[in-house]
């Protein structure tokens, strides 16, 4: 199938339209022109055929004056003879004196007089035999004396429409003019959109194959700029999440090569002490089940997210009692935070209203914040843990003492991916998936830091269940 280009379509479409109104508007000025010459000469041969029968009228008047010596007198006598020649039609009809001195055919054709006759004024544009473009206008006279029947003028409208010709020529050349420029301006302006979206094609070609460091030049301020600066935003972004996923990958791959590495190592431990040794088995044995259980959370953070992303990842709703998730999750990690020499203070309240959710997943939520801020404090850091109600809503906050997050990485953590400290484990999808969870409880999760060093503060609101639902 052939291409179409704007360019074309602007061509036939648009330029076509104003083409053909131009030559509309040439045709109706073209029209104009000629009547206004065309009915100026009538009138002016009008007026003379006018000046003419009147004094005619006054020699018929005249009982002492002879009316045909009168008339030939006119005619020999008539000064425009040059330009109008002036005839006399007897009563059958016939050219019988002219001012010229060179009578007509008889077999000319006289539709002007012919109409005179009818109605009392005649006019005729046309041809003679030799070919040459007349107006002939005719007035009776048959009233002043029985021997003529009416007098005629008889110009030549060759000057006329030289004339004419002359403003077609101008029409012509003023309208082709304008087509010139329509063209020459129009060519220019769909250039301006055709070139760079001709660029924007080529470079998102690159886009589709994986290479985005190209950019698109963008000189305009218009729509097309906008389009460009667009676009170059769009890059940037797919560039940058392809580079989080590519780091992503690389991640998840060293978090499950450690795990898998410390299990592989300690079952051959044990493969060759063969149980001999007491300590040396549960060591191991303990190991195992830790790396396993750490392997385990983070296929289910994986699994999480490849159901987000599907549009699979369902709740199992019902009114919880949310403390008893915060504490359960407060309760995995208090050994865990003690062996590591941190401190987990629980400001457990005595009653929270419940929640309506799905308490599994909200469970997990609690469990990825407490283990984050676990996994990025130091010995002798604190983690403290409140739970309150406000407004109709749960809020609980969990604040470390951490090694806390740059201000500039501050906006990106809960994007899939991505992570703020690389020197921690971790595959950056666990605040991704928890953001998202608590979004579909009709809640938020909002992270806080001073800065490197100075802790962090997640803190996670969700709608209470009002008393008269419970």
């Amino acid at each position: 199938m052939a291409k179409k280009s704007i360019t074309k379509r602007w061509i036939f479409n648009n330029l076509g339209v104003i083409v053909l109104a131009l030559l509309v508007i040439e045709m109706v000025v073209i029209y104009a022109i000629q009547s206004y010459f065309y009915n100026s000469a009538k009138q002016y041969l009008v007026s003379k055929l006018n000046a003419v029968t009147s004094v005619l009228s006054i020699h018929s008047q005249d009982s002492s004056a002879n009316f045909s010596a009168e008339m030939r007198n006119m005619l020999e006598t008539f000064n425009e003879k040059d330009k109008i020649e002036l005839m006399a039609v007897n009563a059958k009809g016939r050219v019988v004196l002219t001012s010229s001195g060179f009578s007509p055919d008889a077999d000319t054709v006289m539709p002007d007089y012919e109409e005179a006759m009818e109605t009392g004024e005649g006019s005729y544009t046309g041809r003679l035999a030799g070919g040459e473009k007349i107006l002939a206008v005719s007035a009776p006279i048959s009233s002043f004396n029985s021997e003529y029947s009416a007098v005629r003028m008889v110009t030549s409208l060759t000057e006329i429409d030289n004339t004419i010709r002359g403003y077609i020529l101008l029409v012509t050349v003023v309208c082709t003019v304008i087509i010139l420029i329509i063209v020459i301006t129009g060519l220019y302006f769909a250039g301006s959109i055709v070139k760079p979206i001709r660029q924007i094609s080529g470079i998102t070609s690159k886009f589709a194959m994986g290479d985005f460091s190209v950019r698109i030049a963008n000189n305009s301020d218009d729509e097309i700029g906008e389009l460009c600066t667009s676009i170059n935003h769009m890059a940037d972004e797919l560039s940058s999440a392809e580079a989080m996923k590519n780091e992503f990958i690389s991640s998840v791959s060293h978090e499950l090569r450690t795990p898998l590495t410390a299990i592989k190592g300690w079952a051959e431990t044990l493969m060759v002490d063969g149980g001999e040794n007491p300590d040396t088995m549960k060591k191991g044995v303990g190991v195992i089940v830790t790396e396993t259980e750490r392997l385990s959370q983070m296929v289910e953070e994986l699994l999480d997210f490849s159901r987000m992303q599907n549009g699979h990842f369902t709740l199992m709703n019902a009114n919880m009692d949310i403390l008893a998730e915060l504490g359960d999750a407060v309760l995995i990690y208090s050994d865990k935070a003690r062996r590591e020499q941190i401190e987990i203070i629980y400001d457990e309240p005595e009653m929270l209203p419940f929640v309506y959710g799905d308490k599994n997943r909200i469970r997990q939520v609690f469990i990825n914040i407490i283990d984050n801020a676990v996994k990025y404090s130091s010995p002798g850091d604190t983690v403290t843990i409140k739970a309150c109600e406000k407004d109709g809503k749960v809020i609980v906050s969990v604040k470390d003492t951490g090694c806390g997050i740059k201000e500039s990485d501050l906006a990106k953590v809960k994007t899939k991916f991505y992570k703020a400290n690389h020197t921690r484990r971790g595959s950056g999808i666990g605040l991704a998936v928890a953001d998202e969870i608590i979004a579909m409880h009709g809640g938020t999760m909002d992270i806080a830091s001073e800065g490197e060093g100075k802790g962090t503060t997640v803190t996670i609101s969700l709608p209470a269940v009002k008393a008269n639902n419970n």
